[in-house]
């Protein structure tokens, strides 16, 4: 069994990522973070260190999703 940790969001970005997976295969909060972080670090251990410009576009889309403000 794996070991889990917990990570804060305030409740206003809760309340978005839940409005915002509602119709998708994501069943939680929970299961988008998990999917986002993931694909970072499987994107970083292909390709080595992130360019620049690859860690503002993951920034962009982190934002756009309400993760970064």
């Amino acid at each position: 069994m794996a070991d889990y940790t917990t990570v804060s969001i305030p409740k206003d970005l809760a309340d978005r990522v839940e409005e915002t997976i509602e119709g998708t295969s994501f069943s939680s909060t929970s299961d988008l973070v998990r999917f986002l972080l993931r694909s970072i670090v499987v994107q970083h251990q292909r390709q080595g260190e992130l360019t620049e410009a690859e860690f503002q576009d993951i920034t962009d889309q982190l934002r756009d999703l309400g993760y970064l403000e």
